[in-house]
């Protein structure tokens, strides 16, 4: 493209340059038969060129062809370059808020499937304490009974020996006390019957118990 442009550039310059001499060889004819056209061309082409209203065409052709060299760089270079480079960005852009907002949403899974896993241990060790509580209590109750069982029957058994051994110390306390009675009887010069020592005994011995 530049190639071209310096092409058409120095085309220009050659067809101004021929114009420039042509026009300097008839303002050179010119000249001679009229001196002060000469004297005044010489004036204005002392001054600034682009000010030379001869070469506006030029001037304004080279403009049109640069604005529209420009307008072509932008258009097919520059500027879907820029489209390009922000397409990427706002593709970027859209794919971290996307994978952002996953993370998000699997930061709030991972939150509700801790707080469920924890209110589960919860449960299933509140379960488990109870069910062992049950047990515990259901042995403690079995051990209870059983040792109330035990003492009723070791309390039986001697309230059982109790009662023989208060019944034998009773028979033997009236065995005694028939010989002490029957004794003293035949030491006073009675005659002991055995019947009525055993019936005043008896008799006695009630007495003492009630």
């Amino acid at each position: 493209m530049f190639s071209l442009l310096q092409e058409a550039a120095t085309t220009a310059v050659e067809t101004t340059e021929g114009v420039v001499v042509t026009d300097e060889t008839a303002h050179g004819a010119d000249a001679a038969t009229h001196g002060v056209d000469a004297a005044g061309h010489a004036t204005e082409a002392a001054g600034l060129p682009q000010l030379d209203i001869a070469t506006f065409g030029n001037q304004i052709f080279w403009l049109v062809v640069t604005l529209v060299v420009l307008y072509l760089v932008l258009s097919r270079v520059a500027l879907p370059r820029i489209a390009a480079v922000l397409s990427d960005r706002q593709g970027a852009v859209t794919g971290d808020l996307m994978a952002a907002e996953e993370f998000k949403q699997k930061a709030k899974e991972a939150e509700a499937a801790y707080d469920k896993a924890l209110a589960d241990a919860r449960s299933e060790a509140q379960a488990i304490v109870a069910q062992n509580r049950a047990e515990i209590q259901t042995e403690l109750d079995a051990a209870i009974a059983k040792a109330d069982a035990e003492i009723s029957a070791r309390a039986a058994e001697s309230e059982a020996r109790i009662r023989e051994i208060r019944a034998s110390a009773d028979e033997s306390a009236r065995e005694v006390a028939r010989d002490v009675t029957a004794q003293l009887v035949s030491s006073f010069g009675g005659n002991a019957d055995d019947a009525a020592v055993a019936s005043a005994v008896d008799a006695r011995m009630k007495g003492a118990v009630q």
